[in-house]
């Protein structure tokens, strides 16, 4: 499985907005690739976020991620979700996994 991973800020009292913008943008993910979502936030710092999406394939997701961001309304959110940054740390951290075994 592929997995994508996001690290960002979000300031507490923007909350409510992040989640109704990561909806939405899922229900238009949804419409092109199968996946899955989970957002941590950090018990040390509660303005950090992780958000692990994952993939069947990365081939999987490079087939429909163009089709997904050519999508106004990703446009959209996406700027709304920038605007959500802190000025002060708006960064926000990519990175690529491959799931190769899960123990429970």
């Amino acid at each position: 499985m592929y997995v994508k991973v996001y690290e960002y800020h979000i300031p507490t009292d923007k909350i409510k907005e992040y989640f109704y913008i990561q909806e939405k943008a899922s229900n238009i993910y949804r419409k092109y690739i199968n996946s899955t979502t989970t957002y941590l936030q950090s018990n040390d710092d509660p303005t950090k976020w992780l958000e692990i999406t994952t993939y069947q394939t990365e081939q999987d997701y490079d087939a429909n991620i163009a089709l997904i961001n050519e999508q106004t309304e990703i446009v959209v959110l996406f700027q709304e979700f920038q605007a959500l940054l802190p000025l002060e740390n708006s960064q926000i951290k990519e990175e690529n996994f491959t799931k190769t075994t899960e123990i429970k």
